[in-house]
């Protein structure tokens, strides 16, 4: 991550093989928040494929975590920028996961830093603040 990893991350989810809207001009300077830019990544199935293997996995994951004994987990999405597709996975990731009952929360910690170009990693986290 271009501002250094979070370091009470359990998990870290690099989706840099996903489109980049960076590289779209309209796109570039808005964010993962920004609705044209949302309807950008869903309109490609990668993106939703994504989501859903990741979400997935959460769903096997968290409560195993509880059964250890773990309140919550932090789950890192990170990107080139920070400020389009991990903005946008993470909310999509917490979105679902409340769905399922879990206190999940998407925190965006690099998205107003990251307007400008970079070539290193930067992102989001979703954390889940309670499993059930």
């Amino acid at each position: 991550h271009k501002y250094g990893s979070p370091p009470e991350m359990e998990l870290l989810f690099d989706v840099r093989h996903l489109p980049n809207p960076f590289f779209v001009p309209t796109l570039r300077d808005l964010s993962g928040h920004d609705r044209r830019v949302v309807e950008y990544l869903k309109s490609k199935p990668e993106v939703e494929e994504t989501v859903y293997r990741f979400n997935d996995l959460l769903e096997y994951l968290l409560p195993l975590y509880k059964r250890e004994g773990k309140s919550y987990v932090t789950v890192g999405v990170g990107c080139t920028g920070g400020r389009h597709r991990s903005v946008m996975v993470a909310n999509a990731l917490a979105r679902r996961l409340r769905r399922k009952g879990f206190a999940a929360q998407a925190i965006h910690r690099d998205v107003r830093k990251a307007k400008r170009r970079t070539a290193q990693k930067s992102g989001a986290k979703t954390t889940v603040s309670s499993i059930k």
